[in-house]
């Protein structure tokens, strides 16, 4: 009864959305004031709606309600309660229930803290957003219900795919989808600036904190993404070119590309078409990430279902959504004229600069992983396109970015004499040049990346600190303290990006690889440690079976560390996995991966040391907290200023 109940307030949703949409907007285009304020609570109910419906799918998975098809197929009675929530979320049907959940819970804060925008414009942001819900509903209720019962209901499940039971992967969807659908909000608001007709710098400050939440949450999901596949799939790196990790990538560099852009037109009222185009590119390539993962046209570690009926659907979701705010982004972008004018050595140029590398990068992430597709289409023919195409391709636009990031973020306003504006930057310029000899240094003979990303990386991370000591003046601390969260909060992300870079270039460069076989007793060398496989035994987990290595990990006679590596096998999907161990440092991780035993009566073991690994989740961690001080700043919470004269607003015609 409890599904039933969930699929009945489901249908009750896909309603409210239908009324959200169509009312409010109509009544925006009229100014009936009461039709426009029925937004609000219509949003409001939604959520609640689509709350409850989730809620009783949870249900059935925690009590293992195996009547319902989708519990089936996903979980199972021996599965920790963990992985039964998370369960949920892991798998196709479920997932889509979270996407519109988390779509509503948007539409729901932007009616609950909107009361500063103008009516008109609030009404048509949420219309819009009940539009995309409503094409999801649909989407759910017709081609991928969730709440499907089964005649003779089993007493068992088939569990849920072993790779997805591990903590990080359960945390890793949610996070994605709350930077996925963050960028529904900025959608919203670029559609319906184009239907009103206003693009000005009180538009550009409602927009940021909507932007900023989304980049923050792609930020933690892409980071928490590479962490599991280092340590869970055994082969010890953090990032694949796989094309599902690059669908949440694009999304994050335009949603990068949008928050630079979006200060220009606060600030200036320049760049105003610039930034409505990538407001609608940065949702448009969400749900391009989206149709890849469930259509089954590229295959993925990552993807959720492979149905071509599924994937048309969506399809046609996205040209509707996409082609339709490119249409009318097309007949409206005459009318946003800049009213700003400035050198092309300023804050603004800089900016400019920041746009061009970071959407150029984004759409050289998009050849790549789309031209298999399209060779294939065009001329039959099957092609890979990997990790070499995207290093050299796409690596030279992040080199110049870090180059120029600390010089834009010091460059004042409208315009600047360079040397002068660098004067700052003179100790970070040197700082950054010593971490490159020093680490020049220790390198003799290796690849140069080390040099680079450890060079690039001080530069960033020393240019952060040389902004915030330049915005104090001659106050000293007491101004420093007193600097607006905002300030902090940039220089915190910029800072983050430079850690990122100083633990890719040396990890990269640095890492130290052996793959043997270890005979129980017998220690080998690994880059000045000694490991011994000391054990391996069978173990039982609670719907798995482990054969565990114990490894001893030893320099110069004392103990480092004692880890134990599995090899896993799930015997109701009689799917192995590997769980790496993994003794973690600051400056380097130990990991080890046991594999199959061997004719000779050893283990396959692989063992590597990887300096400066945690670096990189270090950075991304830095650089969601940026974010999320920024969007503490009292000016992104209450929007302040946003009100302006209507004589400020850019007219539509």
């Amino acid at each position: 009864m409890i599904a039933e109940f969930g699929h009945f307030a489901l249908i009750l949703a896909f309603a409210v959305s239908l009324y959200q949409m169509t009312v409010p907007m109509i009544g925006a285009a009229k100014g009936w004031a009461g039709w426009m304020d029925s937004a609000r609570p219509a949003a409001m109910t939604q959520f609640l709606l689509v709350g409850l419906s989730f809620a009783a799918l949870t249900v059935a998975f925690v009590t293992s309600d195996f009547s319902l098809k989708l519990v089936y197929e996903n979980s199972h009675t021996a599965k920790p309660m963990l992985y039964k929530v998370t369960g949920v979320w892991g798998n196709h049907e479920g997932s889509m229930l979270l996407w519109v959940l988390i779509l509503a819970l948007f539409g729901a804060a932007a009616a609950a803290w909107g009361g500063n925008l103008p009516p008109s414009l609030r009404a048509r942001v949420l219309g819009v957003q009940a539009s995309i819900a409503a094409a999801f509903y649909a989407f759910i209720i017709f081609t991928s219900n969730p709440f499907l019962r089964l005649a003779n209901p089993p007493f068992d499940g088939r569990d849920l795919n072993p790779l997805l039971q591990d903590p990080g992967l359960a945390f890793h969807p949610p996070f994605l989808y709350l930077g996925y659908v963050g960028l529904s909000m900025t959608f919203s608001f670029a559609l319906a600036a184009l239907i009103e007709g206003r693009v000005d710098a009180a538009w550009a400050r409602w927009v940021r904190p909507w932007t900023l939440a989304a980049w923050m949450f792609l930020t933690v999901g892409i980071a928490l993404g590479s962490w599991w596949a280092y340590y869970e799939l055994g082969w010890g790196g953090f990032w694949f070119w796989d094309p599902v990790e690059n669908a949440s990538f694009m999304p994050w560099l335009l949603a990068a590309a949008l928050l630079h852009s979006a200060i220009v037109v606060e600030k200036r009222e320049a760049l105003k078409s610039w930034t409505i185009l990538l407001a609608i590119m940065a949702f448009g390539f969400s749900m391009i990430g989206t149709f890849i993962v469930r259509s089954g046209v590229i295959t993925s570690v990552h993807s959720f279902a492979s149905d071509p009926a599924r994937g048309v659907f969506i399809l046609g979701i996205l040209t509707v959504f996409v082609g339709g705010g490119l249409t009318l982004y097309a007949a409206r972008a005459g009318a946003m004229t800049a009213k700003g004018v400035f050198a092309p050595v300023s804050r603004e140029g800089a900016l400019v600069l920041n746009n061009v590398l970071l959407a150029v990068a984004a759409f050289v992430v998009f050849i790549g992983t789309m031209w298999p597709l399209v060779a294939e289409l065009l001329w039959d023919r099957k092609l890979s396109v990997g990790a070499p195409f995207f290093n050299k391709a796409f690596t030279p636009f992040m080199i110049v970015l870090a180059i120029v990031l600390p010089v834009g973020a010091i460059l004042p306003w409208k315009r600047a004499v360079l040397a002068r504006a660098l004067a700052p930057l003179r100790g970070a310029l040197l700082f950054a040049v010593a971490v490159m000899l020093l680490v020049f240094a220790v390198s003799t003979g290796r690849s140069a990346i080390a040099v680079v990303g450890a060079g690039l990386g001080a530069w960033l991370v020393a240019g952060a600190v040389a902004e915030l000591i330049h915005r104090t003046g001659k106050s000293g601390l007491s101004r420093l303290l007193r600097l607006p969260r905002a300030d902090w909060g940039k220089a915190i992300a910029h800072g983050g990006l430079g850690v990122t870079f100083i633990g890719i270039g040396l990890l990269t460069a640095w890492q130290v690889e052996d793959i043997r076989v270890a005979q129980v007793g017998e220690p080998f060398d690994l880059a000045g440690y000694q490991v011994t496989l000391t054990a391996v035994e069978e173990v039982e987990g609670p719907n798995y079976i482990s054969t565990t290595g114990t490894l001893q990990v030893t320099r110069g006679g004392r103990e480092v560390a004692v880890l134990y590596p599995e090899k896993r096998v799930y015997p109701v999907q009689a799917m192995p996995t590997t769980e790496a161990a993994i003794d973690n440092g600051i400056f380097r991780d130990i990991y080890l991966v046991i594999g199959d035993a061997q004719a000779d009566g050893g283990w396959a073991i692989r063992s590597y040391i990887k300096p400066f690994a945690n670096w990189i989740w270090l950075g991304s961690i830095l650089m969601a907290l940026g974010g999320l001080i920024s969007l503490s700043d009292r000016r992104y919470r209450v929007a302040a200023g946003a009100r302006r004269a209507a004589a400020s607003a850019v007219p539509a015609e």
